[in-house]
């Protein structure tokens, strides 16, 4: 179980997030048509639309919204699965479920940002594109399917060669790559402070500090209790991704969470920014151990990576960050890292999310694999449609039950740091 009073250190995003809605705790009995457990992304949304569809939702969070892994993400805006493509999709869940599983993913960034425009969220939003150029001459193969692919369904991609990547990111270390200009990046915790805010200003009841300690049967409905009140509702939707607990029996033992580290450079000045990303597109390469950057606001590079040994993390990831960032661009060489944090995300053995029937009535969104910051919006979108009676072939995700992963406490513990280490062999070698 994850320990929800664990408390990172200080984010570049709490430092420079607008501060959060005043928000109460839960305190006596409520009644809803829908009890949304988790004030992240998924659960914002899940709300947002439901009260659209003509629900009346209300959104319970242990700590404060975007507290979890949405408020500590690097932000950027990725409208694509981690590893598994286009086509692979509509190969596995046949011809009209799997390319509406890739439309979905297809928009998710642009229904981000329609979001954040619509209710005028302060949120750093930048709708500049995203890139991911490749480290080696065979990744440029994985660029060259990955364009093609997701051009062929309409999404605004470009294949780019050696010569546009060095240009667009100015650094000669990437061999080629591809991009999708509906991507971007936000301030993470200021989208889901600004998400309950505007859930406020539409009259959904959003509670904070009030952790569900558990889900009963209330003759035909469903009863979420916690320390001091309850919600009593129709239908039910668990949005707490990565810091699941055993509030539904078996849920965390359906992923795999994952520890990632961000950082943050000092300020950078106008004279090295016109050479380092000057046109401010979010970046992530094809390492299996990921080399990522984008700007905030304020002219930082906000970068991370993860750490093999529990040791001392905080500042091996700051001089790791620091090392990599000199390495890619040259200008960069000895920058001042002012920012470390980390939270969890959550992994799935096969790298796709899950849309979960936990009961009659009660849904759950789990295993985003590090691109949940776009994927929730339409995800809530959809697990609105559901709470509000939609079949389930209706719904653009299929709806599975939970299946635990065997030896999920040896996986937990074990996975993540053997798979660190393969990827930097592959890394490796490829580049070489």
């Amino acid at each position: 179980m994850l320990d929800v009073t664990d408390t990172p250190p200080r984010s570049l995003w709490a430092a420079t997030a607008p501060q959060a809605p005043d928000l109460p705790e839960l305190d006596g009995p409520r009644e809803a048509d829908l009890a949304v457990v988790g004030g992240g992304f998924t659960g914002l949304a899940t709300a947002h639309f439901a009260q659209e569809l003509g629900l009346k939702p209300v959104v319970i969070e242990a700590m404060e919204p975007g507290w979890g892994a949405s408020g500590r993400n690097n932000g950027q805006v990725i409208p694509t699965l981690t590893r598994v493509e286009p086509d692979a999709l509509v190969a596995r869940f046949g011809g009209e479920r799997g390319e509406r599983m890739v439309a979905l993913i297809r928009d998710s960034a642009q229904d981000l940002f329609d979001l954040v425009r619509k209710h005028g969220i302060a949120c750093e939003a930048s709708q500049a594109g995203w890139i991911q150029p490749a480290h080696s001459p065979g990744r440029t193969r994985i660029s060259a399917a990955r364009a093609e692919q997701w051009g062929r369904r309409g999404a605004p991609v470009e294949l780019l060669d050696k010569k546009r990547v060095a240009e667009m990111l100015g650094s000669e270390a990437y061999h080629g790559g591809w991009m999708n200009r509906s991507g971007g990046s936000i301030n993470p915790l200021a989208l889901a402070r600004g998400m309950a805010g505007a859930l406020q200003r539409l009259g959904v009841p959003v509670f904070a500090r009030s952790p569900a300690t558990a889900i009963k049967r209330a003759g035909d409905r469903w009863r979420v209790e916690t320390a001091r009140g309850s919600v009593t509702a129709s239908r039910v939707v668990l949005a707490t991704a990565a810091y699941s607990d055993d509030l539904w029996p078996g849920l965390k033992r359906t992923i795999v969470p994952a520890l990632a580290w961000q950082a943050a450079t000092a300020p950078l000045g106008d004279n090295v920014r016109a050479t380092v990303l000057p046109g401010r597109q979010a970046v992530s390469d094809t390492h299996g151990d990921l080399r990522f950057f984008r700007y905030d606001d304020q002219g930082r590079l906000v970068s991370g990576g993860a750490l093999l040994m529990p040791i001392n993390r905080a500042e091996r990831m700051r001089a790791e960050v620091a090392g990599r960032l000199g390495a890619i661009f040259p200008q960069l060489d000895g920058v001042q890292v002012d920012f470390v944090w980390n939270g969890y995300l959550a992994m799935t053995p096969d790298y796709t999310p899950r849309l979960h029937q936990l009961a009659d009535g009660v849904f759950s969104w789990i295993g985003c694999n590090g691109r949940g910051v776009a994927l929730a919006i339409p995800i809530g979108r959809e697990l609105a449609k559901a709470a509000a009676g939609a079949r389930a072939d209706d719904l653009a995700w299929p709806l599975t039950a939970p299946a635990p992963i065997p030896l999920h406490g040896l996986v937990a513990r074990f996975s993540r740091p053997a798979m660190l280490w393969l990827y930097r062999r592959r890394d490796a070698r490829e580049v070489a």
